[in-house]
Order: C-alpha cells, then structure tokens, then sequence
C-alpha cells in the first residue's frame, strides 16, 4: 500500500502530476484544484490511494487527511468508482459534502458528472452515519483546557472541513456539547446543519 508519497513534480497532464521520487515517476491522478496548486519542479507531498485493479494500478493523490478520507468514503458506497468520488471531491468541498450528507440533500451530487439520482441517494443513505471519522483530524491546536474534548474535536473536523476557527468554535459553543447523550458525531452533525442554515 503506497499512503503517501514526497518528490518533485516534473510534469502535470490534465489532471495527473508526475512526481519523481528518488528516480522513479509516479503518476498521481488528482483534482483539478489539487492540480492547480502544485508547482512543476517544486517538491511536494501527496497522500495517496492506491486503487489496485486485475490490469492496472493507480494512484489517486489528495491534499490532505479529510479530502483522502473522504475519497474512500465514497468508494465503499455502491456504484461509486475511483473516478466518480474524485469527481465528487472536484465539484464539492468536504465541508459541501458532511453538509449535503447531513441535510439529506442527494441534489448537491446530481450535479457531479457521473453520478445518477440512484447513486446521489445512495451517497446520502451510506455516508450518514460516517461523520465521526473526521473528528480525528489535528488542523488546529489544542485549546484551553476548560473547552470540552467533544467540543474541541468537532471545532477541528469543522476546520479541517474548511470552516473558519471562529466561525466554526461560535457554531458549537451555541450547541450543548455537555448532555450526557451528546457525542461527537451528534454534534457534528447538528454543527453541520447550524452552518449551513445561517451560511
């Protein structure tokens, strides 16, 4: 399993990124924001997916934790391939997507090319229930130690989701991460919806 790789970038095709690490070329499929982004001649790291196939091995690249977690998110719901999450990630945001998912909204990936009114439902109905896995992201600091560790990790998924800090702290802290039946998730979630309704 190749999870990441670091070398110079020596050629960009469509949306593929050669990278030369230590003599050998990798080519990297990526979005075309992702492609934007990289410097040919420069060095730069891509966390990866390798998508191994009965005649062929491909590399999805990403450019960080949230956008890779949600690319294998998306592969384990029926009918989504390779292609079609990466669309999905080149048309939409993660926080777009955790948004769409939480509102139910299947017209959010209608628009993907690729992905069909079956598939778009089925992306909402398979992904509900996954929101935790971005609460371990550590884009942020660790804050004052009176914030509550359920509050703390959801205020980092909401950043790393792309949500400004302030903006994202202000959401959760008018939310009741102290109940005994809130979690993480359940707060992400009702965060998720808050956002998007004043967004």
């Amino acid at each position: 399993m190749i999870a990441s790789l670091r070398g110079t970038v020596l050629a960009v095709r469509e949306n593929t990124c050669i990278v030369d690490v230590n003599g050998v070329g990798y080519a990297v499929n990526v979005t075309p924001a992702h492609k934007f982004s990289v410097t040919i001649g420069a060095e730069h790291t891509f966390l990866t997916s390798l998508i191994v196939r009965e005649d062929s091995l491909t590399l999805f690249g990403f450019e960080n934790p949230e956008s890779l977690e949600l690319f294998e998110q998306l592969l384990s719901v029926s009918g989504v391939g390779p292609r079609s999450a990466l669309a999905v990630l080149a048309e939409m945001s993660p926080a777009e997507i955790l948004t769409a998912v939480v509102n139910e909204d299947d017209s959010a990936f209608k628009k993907v090319s690729g992905v069909g009114p079956k598939t778009a439902k089925l992306i909402i109905v398979q992904l509900a229930g996954k929101l935790t896995a971005l609460a371990d992201s550590e884009t942020i600091s660790h804050a004052a130690q009176t914030v509550s560790p359920i509050s703390l990790s959801v205020v980092q998924a909401l950043v790393g989701l792309g949500w400004n800090e302030k903006v994202a702290r202000e959401a959760v802290d008018s939310l009741d991460s102290s109940s005994p039946a809130a979690t993480t998730a359940s707060i992400l979630k009702e965060a998720l919806v808050s956002l998007a309704r004043n967004s």
